[in-house]
């Protein structure tokens, strides 16, 4: 499966995430977790409703969730952020 970020993820990423290395370090190990098994339970994946539910949600870790979509082959990385940031 390809991996893509929208800008939106980058930009949000870069601001939430990337300088924290403890919220670093769990995203990728949570990353590297959904694509081996994207049903672990660990990851609490859902399909979003209302105006995002083209999307799904995967839990980082507490309240911090990457808002994702499938497209054919592609994984697109849409938002990272807690529950109020992202929704």
């Amino acid at each position: 499966m390809n991996l893509a970020r929208h800008r939106i993820f980058n930009k949000h990423f870069k601001a939430r995430i990337l300088h924290n290395k403890n919220l670093n370090r769990k995203f990728e190990e949570r990353l590297v977790l959904f694509l081996k098994k994207p049903n672990d339970p660990l990851l609490k994946d859902h399909q979003l409703v209302g105006k995002m539910d083209s999307y799904r949600s995967f839990s980082i870790k507490g309240d911090l969730r990457v808002i994702y979509r499938v497209k054919g082959n592609t994984l697109e990385l849409y938002d990272v952020g807690t529950h109020n940031q992202v929704y």
